[in-house]
């Protein structure tokens, strides 16, 4: 993995850095794999963007450095490296499905954070720390309220915000059902074959559905912390689509991290 040309910069629990980890590990294309810290993470974010963000997945390239795993996908597919993933005939519908799912991405976050802020906090520092030098690890326990205040701004969690993600969540988890049931036996959301419509659906309900392949959603404190969050899903058709999905498709995960 030294060599990899490719290296991608994730935080371990990002369902974003998760559907571009699946899709490269997919794809087969080497990279190697670094998990931030938060906070620590937003130089390296913005430095590298170039787009006054700090979000993450960033993906370090021979040619540049790619921000957000929507243009993620569009240079890899610009370069030919996921055709397959990305079919030209189906290419329209698969973005669309692609964004439909994006757009829900910051609602599980905030929904799972304001369900386990206060209650499992521990658990919440052991996720943020887990790949962490120490001097990172330490400055996050002992800042931890501060920080914590702060993401609770950012992602403006509240109880009404809360309900309005789940909503959202519920619309998206009844269109994924209405697709499955609508789609004649086939588990694929478009076309006839696996493409990066059903990776990131998949990837973006993962931390509701904790699939076991999942090296942080599928761990069982993981899924302890966050019962109460993902409870109201447990039985639905969309979460049981998702499991199917990650027991599938999902394979090794090949960027060299030790998790």
């Amino acid at each position: 993995m030294a060599t990899a040309p490719y290296k991608l910069l994730t935080f371990a629990m990002s369902h974003y850095s998760e559907k571009i980890r699946w899709t490269l590990d997919h794809a087969n294309i080497p990279y190697q794999e670094e998990c931030l810290t938060p906070v620590f993470h937003m130089g390296p974010a913005l430095r590298l963007g170039g787009r006054g963000k700090t979000t993450l997945p960033v993906l370090q390239t021979p040619v540049e450095s790619v921000q957000d795993s929507a243009r993620i996908l569009t240079w890899l597919n610009d370069h030919g490296q996921i055709t397959s993933l990305m079919p030209p005939e189906h290419l329209a519908e698969v973005r669309a499905v692609e964004q439909r799912f994006n757009d829900i991405g910051k609602d599980v976050a905030r929904l799972l954070y304001a369900k386990s802020f206060g209650k499992a906090d521990a658990h919440i520092m052991e996720l943020w720390t887990d790949h962490a030098p120490a001097w990172q690890a330490r400055i996050i326990r002992l800042a931890y309220p501060l920080i914590r205040m702060g993401f609770k701004q950012k992602l403006r969690i509240n109880e009404a915000s809360a309900l309005q993600a789940q909503a959202r969540i519920d619309l998206a988890m009844h269109w994924l059902e209405d697709r499955i049931a609508h789609g004649h036996g086939r588990r694929e959301l478009v076309g006839k074959q696996f493409t990066v419509a059903d990776i990131t659906a998949a990837s973006l309900l993962a931390p509701i559905a904790c699939p076991p392949q999942h090296p942080v959603y599928g761990d069982p404190e993981y899924r302890k912390a966050m019962a109460e969050a993902t409870a109201p899903w447990k039985d639905r058709p969309a979460v049981a689509w998702v499991l199917a999905t990650y027991e599938q498709h999902r394979g090794t995960l090949k960027g060299g991290v030790s998790w």
